[in-house]
Protein backbone atom coordinates (compact mmCIF):
# COMPACT_ATOMS: atom_id res chain seq x y z
CA UNK A 1 0.00 0.00 0.00
CA UNK A 2 2.61 2.62 0.29
CA UNK A 3 4.16 1.97 -3.38
CA UNK A 4 0.57 2.68 -4.33
CA UNK A 5 0.46 5.60 -2.47
CA UNK A 6 3.93 7.26 -3.42
CA UNK A 7 3.07 6.67 -7.01
CA UNK A 8 0.03 8.45 -6.54
CA UNK A 9 2.14 10.84 -4.69
CA UNK A 10 4.49 11.60 -7.28
CA UNK A 11 1.13 11.79 -9.99
CA UNK A 12 1.79 7.73 -11.75
CA UNK A 13 -1.35 7.46 -13.72
CA UNK A 14 -3.44 4.93 -12.02
CA UNK A 15 -4.92 4.21 -16.09
CA UNK A 16 -1.20 3.48 -16.96
CA UNK A 17 -0.45 0.48 -18.67
CA UNK A 18 1.82 -1.92 -18.54
CA UNK A 19 3.34 -4.37 -21.32
CA UNK A 20 0.64 -7.14 -20.88
CA UNK A 21 -2.11 -4.31 -20.89
CA UNK A 22 -2.84 -4.18 -17.18
CA UNK A 23 -3.45 -1.03 -15.18
CA UNK A 24 -2.84 -0.91 -11.68
CA UNK A 25 -6.55 -1.92 -10.48
CA UNK A 26 -6.16 -5.41 -12.89
CA UNK A 27 -2.85 -6.26 -10.84
CA UNK A 28 -4.62 -5.38 -7.21
CA UNK A 29 -7.86 -7.38 -8.38
CA UNK A 30 -5.87 -10.19 -9.01
CA UNK A 31 -3.62 -10.32 -5.97
CA UNK A 32 -6.35 -9.59 -3.92
CA UNK A 33 -5.36 -6.42 -2.75
CA UNK A 34 -8.49 -5.01 -1.00
CA UNK A 35 -7.12 -1.64 -0.04
CA UNK A 36 -5.20 -1.34 -2.69
CA UNK A 37 -8.02 -1.40 -5.17
CA UNK A 38 -10.35 1.10 -2.59
CA UNK A 39 -7.21 3.36 -2.91
CA UNK A 40 -7.65 3.43 -6.86
CA UNK A 41 -11.23 3.44 -7.03
CA UNK A 42 -11.10 6.71 -5.01
CA UNK A 43 -8.64 8.41 -7.70
CA UNK A 44 -10.46 10.73 -9.82
CA UNK A 45 -10.67 9.03 -13.56
CA UNK A 46 -10.03 5.66 -13.00
CA UNK A 47 -11.20 3.55 -15.79
CA UNK A 48 -12.40 0.13 -14.08
CA UNK A 49 -13.47 -1.83 -17.08
CA UNK A 50 -9.84 -1.32 -19.30
CA UNK A 51 -9.36 -4.62 -20.93
CA UNK A 52 -5.48 -6.47 -21.14
CA UNK A 53 -4.06 -7.93 -24.04
CA UNK A 54 -5.65 -10.89 -23.10
CA UNK A 55 -9.49 -9.30 -23.09
CA UNK A 56 -9.65 -9.14 -19.08
CA UNK A 57 -11.01 -6.52 -17.18
CA UNK A 58 -10.03 -6.15 -13.60
CA UNK A 59 -13.54 -7.83 -12.53
CA UNK A 60 -12.09 -10.71 -14.78
CA UNK A 61 -9.25 -11.02 -12.95
CA UNK A 62 -10.85 -10.65 -9.73
CA UNK A 63 -13.38 -13.11 -10.68
CA UNK A 64 -11.32 -16.07 -11.77
CA UNK A 65 -9.00 -15.46 -8.85
CA UNK A 66 -12.33 -15.74 -6.61
CA UNK A 67 -11.88 -12.31 -4.64
CA UNK A 68 -15.59 -11.74 -3.75
CA UNK A 69 -14.73 -8.77 -1.66
CA UNK A 70 -13.41 -7.23 -4.41
CA UNK A 71 -16.11 -8.35 -6.88
CA UNK A 72 -18.41 -7.10 -5.20
CA UNK A 73 -16.61 -3.16 -4.64
CA UNK A 74 -16.22 -3.10 -8.60
CA UNK A 75 -19.48 -4.03 -8.98
CA UNK A 76 -20.95 -1.45 -7.11
CA UNK A 77 -18.50 1.07 -8.70
CA UNK A 78 -20.16 0.38 -12.36
CA UNK A 79 -17.58 -2.20 -13.35
CA UNK A 80 -19.30 -4.14 -16.75
CA UNK A 81 -20.28 -7.56 -16.31
CA UNK A 82 -20.73 -8.00 -20.26
CA UNK A 83 -17.43 -7.43 -22.04
CA UNK A 84 -16.02 -10.55 -23.38
CA UNK A 85 -12.09 -11.56 -23.21
CA UNK A 86 -9.70 -12.96 -26.05
CA UNK A 87 -11.94 -16.17 -24.73
CA UNK A 88 -15.28 -14.86 -25.20
CA UNK A 89 -15.80 -15.18 -21.46
CA UNK A 90 -17.21 -12.71 -19.14
CA UNK A 91 -16.48 -12.38 -15.87
CA UNK A 92 -19.26 -14.50 -14.83
CA UNK A 93 -17.64 -17.53 -17.19
CA UNK A 94 -14.12 -17.28 -15.27
CA UNK A 95 -15.81 -17.31 -11.72
CA UNK A 96 -14.96 -21.14 -9.68
CA UNK A 97 -16.37 -19.20 -6.50
CA UNK A 98 -20.14 -19.99 -5.47
CA UNK A 99 -19.88 -16.13 -3.54
CA UNK A 100 -18.49 -14.52 -7.09
CA UNK A 101 -20.49 -16.44 -9.66
CA UNK A 102 -23.96 -15.29 -7.43
CA UNK A 103 -22.86 -11.66 -7.11
CA UNK A 104 -21.96 -11.54 -11.15
CA UNK A 105 -24.96 -13.48 -11.80
CA UNK A 106 -27.33 -10.85 -9.25
CA UNK A 107 -25.15 -7.76 -11.22
CA UNK A 108 -26.44 -9.55 -14.96
CA UNK A 109 -30.15 -9.92 -13.24
CA UNK A 110 -29.86 -6.33 -11.97
CA UNK A 111 -29.07 -4.67 -15.38
CA UNK A 112 -30.96 -7.21 -18.10
CA UNK A 113 -33.93 -8.50 -16.32
CA UNK A 114 -36.12 -4.88 -16.46
CA UNK A 115 -34.89 -4.19 -19.85
CA UNK A 116 -37.51 -6.27 -21.28
CA UNK A 117 -41.39 -5.92 -21.44
CA UNK A 118 -41.61 -2.36 -19.95
CA UNK A 119 -42.73 -1.32 -22.93
CA UNK A 120 -45.49 -4.06 -22.76
CA UNK A 121 -46.51 -3.32 -19.47
CA UNK A 122 -47.16 0.53 -20.35
CA UNK A 123 -50.14 0.00 -22.43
Amino acid sequence: MGFLQECLQNKVSVNGLDKAGCTPLHWAAQGGHFECVMELLNQPRIQISVQNKLGDTPLHSASWKGNAAIVEVLLERGARTDILNNEKQTPNDLARHPDVGRLLRGAVEATGADDYGEEEDSD
